[in-house]
């Protein structure tokens, strides 16, 4: 086989695995957005759709992990190349892990749903996760247009995720201190509202994985951390 047979044929093979990752990431954005939804509006049937779609998202990342080892082993990749499968490694490891909480989060809408509500901590919720999302639509933009600066954006905006969980986190203190029966809820609704904020750093995780792969270097300042809450907390 010629050399640029065999390029060509590296490069379809990049195209088939990048479009899964697009395809996983739909998956993920979705996995955000019905999740929540579910939990504002007690949707038991749509939490449970959430959670049943969590093994097309994990299917997918074996799937990508097979065709990048598989790419590895028959086409011989450059190091610019290598570095491109392994980022496509490490950012779909990112969205399995996003999916994971988005079905932690649908699988506590049926007991929040037997529970009264505590005031619009749900719509808060809610939109914090549309935050994410938004990030992770451009995070996954920034990363199929090789665009640093977008990815760069997204890094920034995971601290205003960070600042709604933190205002979270004292609202439901006060609930809890004002009501005893707000306590069992609130405690169910800040386990869900850490999980969206664990998706904003995985989402900035693949924001972080774009901009090394288009600039060879991880972002040189840390990224600011605005919870406050939990800084030993472990993921």
């Amino acid at each position: 086989m010629s050399n640029q047979h065999i390029a060509s044929a590296f490069d379809r093979d990049l195209e088939g695995v990048q479009a899964q990752i697009m395809k996983m990431g739909g998956l993920v954005e979705d996995a955000i957005r019905l999740g929540a939804q579910s939990l504002e509006t007690r949707d038991e049937d749509l939490a449970a759709q959430v959670r049943a779609g969590d093994k097309a998202i994990d299917q997918l990342e074996e799937m990508i992990n097979e065709q990048a080892a598989r790419v590895i082993a028959l086409r011989a990749p450059t190091a610019i190349d290598l570095r491109l499968i392994l980022s496509v490694i490490k950012i779909s490891a990112n969205l399995e892990r996003i999916g994971d909480y988005a079905k932690n989060m649908a699988k506590r809408t049926g007991v929040l749903a037997q529970m009264p509500p505590v005031n619009d901590s749900t719509g808060a919720i809610r939109r914090m996760a549309q935050a994410v999302e938004g990030m992770l639509k451009d995070a996954l933009d920034a990363y199929i247009s090789r665009d640093a600066e977008l990815a760069l954006q997204v890094i920034s905006r995971d601290e205003e995720v960070d600042q709604m969980y933190n205002a979270l986190f004292r609202q439901f203190l006060t609930y809890m201190m004002e009501d005893q029966s707000n306590i069992t809820p609130c405690m169910h609704l800040h386990f869900i509202a850490k999980n969206v904020e664990r998706m904003g750093d995985h989402v900035t995780a693949v924001a972080e994985q774009t901009v090394y792969l288009i600039t060879g270097q991880h972002p040189d300042e840390q990224r600011p951390k605005a919870d406050k809450t939990s800084l030993n907390s472990t993921d």
